[in-house]
């Protein structure tokens, strides 16, 4: 089979090759996936470049990526023969392996294999392990929001997207943060847009919720809006966040949180526990067996051109994600 696999830690035109491999067989409890998309996360291109924090090259090779669609055409021992044929979506493909999304083919445990609707494509399908799961984990892992104000910085990223969507779905008022008009229309169906370039984001928060503030926080750059955050969280409220690019080590103001009983989770969709996740798999699989999640896929390209599609994670500015097509 063909894959996409790098040696060392490095820029990704120097360290990615397409090689072939031998295709896997399934274990027992795995199924074996004919990928026909591979999602490409910013988490992935970190890993590559070494700048994820923890980061080891613990094989002789890795096959990154861990989001992906396709079919499965083979299952190993204790799992149904039924699921052949399956149309599925992967999440978790090269957490902590070596084998991941970036090849015509992945052996993987059953659970982590999950039934796509069929009006679904692949490469739809290759934006939900890490984008779509986070946002839905941020918006409703620990409990439902119908009735509260849910607040999404960043509404035109992948997560932020899929964030918005899913608040509004679930019965929440939702407020976003974008940095211009273009971002504005592309982050969706928001109850209020805020451009964060032009005002004062907690002034205009504090003012929509009538001085109260936003009961839900799902936060793309903690350290860097955290002053902001401060002003703006509800008492009693929670701060989700899934990353801090802009201040990697922020000094957290302890007492104006505490004395607010504000919950702050940094939320890791790597670990979610099974029961979490397989709700977030229902949620999911409900809304788009309705029609009721849009996705957007910014760029496509093949397997050859994964090195493209790394820089263009890189370069930051998409709208949507970036899929390898296989």
């Amino acid at each position: 089979m063909r894959a996409i696999i790098y040696r060392r830690f490095g820029p990704a035109d120097e360290v990615l090759e397409l090689v072939d491999l031998p295709t896997p067989e399934p274990a027992a409890g795995e199924v074996l996936v004919a990928l026909r998309a591979s999602g490409v996360n910013p988490s992935d291109v970190k890993l590559r470049a070494g700048a994820r924090p923890g980061a080891t090259m613990d094989w002789e090779f890795i096959v990154p990526h861990s989001d992906g669609a396709g079919e499965i055409v083979a299952v190993g021992d204790g799992v149904s023969a039924s699921r052949v044929g399956e149309r599925v979506w992967i999440w978790n493909g090269q957490w902590r392996r070596q084998m991941g999304t970036g090849a015509e083919m992945v052996a993987l445990p059953a659970d982590q294999v999950v039934r796509l609707p069929d009006g679904t494509g692949f490469l739809e399908g290759a934006c939900l392990g890490i984008p779509a799961m986070t946002a839905w984990a941020t918006v409703l892992g620990d409990g439902p929001v119908e009735g509260k104000t849910v607040l999404v910085t960043g509404g035109a990223g992948t997560v932020g997207r899929y964030a918005i969507q899913i608040a509004r779905l679930a019965g929440a008022r939702v407020i976003t943060t974008v940095s211009g008009p273009e971002k504005a229309a592309h982050a969706g169906p928001a109850d209020h847009v805020i451009n964060y370039r032009e005002e004062d984001v907690a002034a205009r928060v504090l003012d929509l919720t009538g001085g109260r503030g936003a009961d839900r926080i799902v936060e793309v750059d903690f350290g860097a809006n955290l002053d902001a955050t401060v002003r703006m969280i509800a008492e009693g409220g929670t701060i989700a966040t899934y990353a801090s690019a802009g201040r990697m080590t922020p000094e957290l103001p302890f007492y104006p949180l505490m004395f607010r009983n504000v919950r702050v989770w940094m939320a890791l969709i790597y670990l979610l526990d099974p029961e979490t996740r397989r709700r977030g798999e229902a949620d999911l699989s409900r809304w788009m067996e309705r029609g009721d999640l849009d996705h957007a896929v910014a760029e496509v390209h093949a397997l050859s051109e994964t090195a493209a599609a790394h820089r263009a994670v890189e370069a930051g500015g998409k709208l949507g994600s970036v899929v390898i097509e296989l």
